[in-house]
């Protein structure tokens, strides 16, 4: 009788201390994985802070990329970060899923789009962009997106003062072919790649 409740006592004994251990490893993982999230947030932060981003999208490389501030007048050729311009062009965007969400005042992502033409440049958009006579490479307009939906091109002639037209060589890139110039005041630096790959 006296060995049976031993027993008892024992197994109890054991399933405490087990249930004491278990609950010791369970607070541990949680600690563990709640330190390891702080610690990628305060990375993603720094990195934010240094002018880092992650580009997901076919228009450039994907890939890690920083954005390095500009000294001087933005030129044609220059390869940038710029914000698409708060109201109907970034709405467009959002709904159609072309832009993603982001930290720019319309509520979308910084662009990288390479600057093709500055204010004062003449625009001409047919089956391509002509800019000042030349032809754009790579720059054939597509009536429809990749979903079906119907596309319709910029229909202005000058960039106005002030402003940047916007182009990717990627075939279903949303920019300026389509939204038109966008204010150099959106204009966050220049895009440099740190890590990428092409898609």
């Amino acid at each position: 009788m006296i060995s049976i409740i031993d027993r008892r006592v024992e197994s109890q004994i054991a399933e405490a201390a087990t249930g004491k251990k278990t609950s010791l490893q369970r607070r541990r993982a949680s600690a563990i994985m709640g330190a390891g999230g702080v610690a990628m947030i305060a990375i993603a932060g720094i990195a934010w802070l240094g002018g880092l981003r992650l580009n997901l999208t076919p228009s450039e490389p994907l890939g890690l990329w920083r954005i390095v501030p500009i000294d001087r007048q933005v030129v044609a050729g220059d390869l940038a970060f710029v914000c698409p311009p708060p109201g109907p062009v970034s709405v467009f965007g959002l709904e159609r899923g072309y832009f993603r969400q982001g930290s720019c005042s319309g509520g979308a992502a910084p662009l990288i789009k390479a600057v093709v033409a500055v204010s004062s440049a003449h625009i001409e958009i047919g089956a391509a962009v002509m800019i000042d006579g030349v032809l754009l490479p790579r720059s054939r307009l597509g009536p429809v997106d990749g979903r079906g939906r119907p596309l319709s091109p910029w229909a202005g002639i000058v960039v106005p003062p002030g402003h940047l037209f916007l182009h990717s060589p990627f075939a279903g890139s949303c920019d300026s072919r389509y939204f038109g110039p966008v204010p150099e005041a959106g204009l966050l630096g220049l895009a440099r790649p740190i890590l990428t790959v092409d898609p």
